[in-house]
Order: C-alpha cells, then sequence, then structure tokens
C-alpha cells in the first residue's frame, strides 16, 4: 500500500556549529544584573557603564589611572613581613607569606609611592587587598609611616587608599601597634599644615577605618563601599538586631557624617587635582 511507503530515507541531521564561548568573556553586574563584555567593564576601570557598580580593581591599574602619565616611584618595594611569633593555624604565617608573594604583585598589602596629581607632587599610600585580603601588620604600619614622614620631609599632601579588612592577627599586639604608630605620624603632618586625603574604598574594616583611614582632612568614599569596623554580621550577632539598610555603606556613612564625600573612581583624578589644587593653593 502506497500511503506506507517513506519518501525520505531518515530525519537529516543539522549542520549548525556549536561554538564555545571562551570563559571569562561576560561579566554578570552585581549591580544591575546585566550581562557585559568583561572587556568593557575593564576598560572603564572596573566600573559598569550600566549602572555604575565599582567592582575592585588592581592596585597598579588604579595607580596608573589616577597619577600623572600613570607613572610614578616606588619606595620599600622589597620590604616584606616575617612570621616572628611563629603563628600557626592550619598554615604557619611564614607559608602564607610566601605563598601570596609566589602569586607576584606586591610583597605585603600596600604599595607607596611618589607621583603627580594634575602637576601637583603627592605622597600615596595604596592598599593591595590581594595580599592577605589587605591586613595591616607591622610592615604595612612602617611603609605608611614612612610616605606620611616624607611628605613632611618634601612639604607634600599624604594620600591613602584604602582597601583593608583590617589589623593582621598573625602579628598579634605589633600589628595593632601600627594604629597608633600611623596615628602618631598623621598628627605631625597635620601640625605643619600638610593636607592628608584619605580616600575608603570596598572594603575598608577593622583597625585601618580605626585609625588613619577615617582621619583625613577629606575622607572620601566610592560608591556603596563597605566602610565599618566590625561586619554587619557580626553587629547583627552580638546585638541581636536587623541593622538598617545599607548600614556601613559610603552612603549611610555620609548620611550621618562619617565622611565627607562620594567620588566615582571616574571623576576621583580630576577630584582630587582640583582638591590638591585648592589645599596646596596652586
Amino acid at each position: 500500500m502506497s500511503w506506507f511507503k517513506r519518501d525520505k530515507t531518515g530525519i537529516e541531521k543539522s549542520s549548525t556549529i556549536h561554538v564555545k564561548v571562551p570563559d571569562g568573556l561576560w561579566t554578570k553586574c552585581p549591580g544591575c544584573s546585566e550581562s557585559l563584555l568583561t572587556k568593557e567593564i575593564e576598560d572603564n576601570l572596573q566600573v559598569c557603564p550600566k549602572c555604575g557598580h565599582h567592582f575592585r580593581i588592581a592596585t597598579r591599574k588604579r595607580l596608573q589611572a589616577l597619577l600623572d602619565n600613570g607613572a610614578w616611584q616606588e619606595f620599600d618595594a622589597e620590604m616584606t613581613s616575617i612570621d616572628f611569633l611563629n603563628f600557626k593555624d592550619t598554615k604557619s604565617y611564614q607559608e602564607r607569606i610566601n605563598a601570596t608573594v609566589a602569586k607576584g604583585g606586591s610583597r605585603d598589602a600596600v604599595i607607596c609611592v611618589e607621583g603627580s596629581i594634575e602637576g601637583i607632587a603627592t605622597q600615596v599610600a595604596i592598599f593591595d587587598f590581594a595580599f592577605m585580603g589587605g591586613s595591616m601588620g607591622s610592615v604595612v604600619g612602617e611603609k605608611i609611616t614612612r610616605s606620611i614622614e616624607r611628605g613632611l620631609e618634601k612639604k607634600q599632601p599624604v594620600i591613602v587608599i584604602s582597601a583593608s579588612g583590617g589589623a593582621r592577627m598573625q602579628e598579634s599586639i605589633l600589628s595593632l601597634m601600627q594604629m597608633a604608630k600611623t596615628s602618631a605620624a598623621l598628627a605631625k603632618l597635620k601640625a605643619a599644615g600638610l593636607p592628608f586625603i584619605s580616600i575608603l574604598t570596598d572594603p575598608t574594616t577593622g583597625g585601618v577605618t580605626a585609625s588613619f583611614a577615617m582621619l583625613g582632612d577629606l575622607n572620601i568614599a566610592e560608591p556603596k563601599a563597605l566602610i565599618g569596623f566590625a561586619g554587619p554580621r557580626v553587629i547583627e550577632q552580638t546585638i541581636r538586631q536587623k541593622l538598617p539598610a545599607g548600614f556601613q555603606r559610603s552612603e549611610y556613612l555620609l548620611d550621618h557624617g562619617m565622611v565627607d564625600m562620594i567620588v566615582s573612581r571616574l571623576e576621583m583624578r580630576s577630584t582630587l587635582g582640583q582638591i590638591l589644587a585648592m589645599l596646596t593653593k596652586q
């Protein structure tokens, strides 16, 4: 019977070619949930071009965007921490230092440089959060103090850009001593009438917040940066209350007088240039 006769030999296979998308080509923004080309975000200083969400940015990339011609002179680059307390948790402190240094980049959690912003020579200390969460140990405190002292010697303003989880527990009380040490150096800078600008980025917490990070003549925060001493979860567990929405974020701190202004990373260089020109009367 002809109606059972098959006209075709079988189902034809599709000739569609499946292309594998390379890993990391796209990034989903946590601020607006848009999927964006990663390179588009990188070219915009790690700021979402749709909603302005600030991703974390590599330390040296930030310096290149901030300083004239992306150029600077670095100081104390070879200084690194040692395990003088023989501290050990799941690993020894020295093993953690060695492993972090072996990844490349900084030899400790802060980089101290001299460069110019809109032609004004400035001492800049910038935290590297990739190095043990930007934690402050004795090397970090010493390098920041030396940066402040160079500003004092050369009659230059000082800027510290913070991104830190706070004091480094592996150095115990010696880490906490850096809070007093850096604050005392800033007192001398203030007495000499030289400007200190503190830039607070996500996150700035613990002993860094409780010392030099909040002592600026101007405290400038990036949008929605987490800034505080203890983290919000720790506070909620301690007081057994729900914290207000946006608690410890830049906007909340601005509303409550804890920071002076919020500046987008895209406008930071021009804003600092204007402020430094005013404070140094140039």
